[in-house]
């Protein structure tokens, strides 16, 4: 059956089963790749997507329950301010070791600080428990995102500033 979903911003459209999930969907009908399969259950997080702005694991979200949500996936991360200070902090930090946790990792931070821009150190734990690393940067993972929150709350007040002139 063929299923009609929102991705990136754009409609797109899949000739798959109802039960497929979105990951594949992303990954094989659509060639967008940056979502990672991990566990195919739910448990390491490598798959997180957004769907209507919240994380969401697509190795088992059926393409069916989608309806009309939008999905966002790595590949768009950098269209918003939050996505762009993530990318920022991951790079001027070094996050990245291995890296192929890192799209998962990015996409729940993202929901993180768009839900919370000044999240604790227990809101991060809390939030990104769910992604595994395998390499076990968590400690700079938790840098990358307060340096993140840091900058954009520091980017607030000059974009207000502007927007009032």
């Amino acid at each position: 059956m063929a299923y009609s979903v929102v991705v990136n911003g754009k409609p797109m459209t899949a000739d798959v089963d109802a039960d497929t999930p979105v990951l594949w969907v992303l990954r094989d009908s659509f060639g967008l790749t940056g979502t990672k399969f991990g566990c195919g259950i739910a448990m390491c997080g490598a798959c997180t997507v957004h769907v209507n702005g919240e994380a969401r694991r697509s190795c088992v979200t059926p393409v069916a329950s989608i309806g009309s949500a939008r999905i966002g996936t790595i590949e768009a991360l950098d269209r918003s301010a939050v996505g762009k200070a993530l990318q920022r902090a991951w790079l001027e930090l070094e996050v990245v070791q291995c890296g192929y946790c890192q799209s998962g990792q990015l996409m729940s931070a993202a929901a993180l600080l768009s839900a919370n821009p000044a999240p604790s150190d227990g809101d991060i734990d809390a939030v990104m428990s769910g992604n595994i690393c395998r390499c076990g940067t968590y400690g700079r993972i938790r840098a990358g995102i307060k340096h993140a929150a840091t900058q954009l709350a520091s980017a607030k007040p000059a974009r207000a500033r502007e927007r009032d002139r």
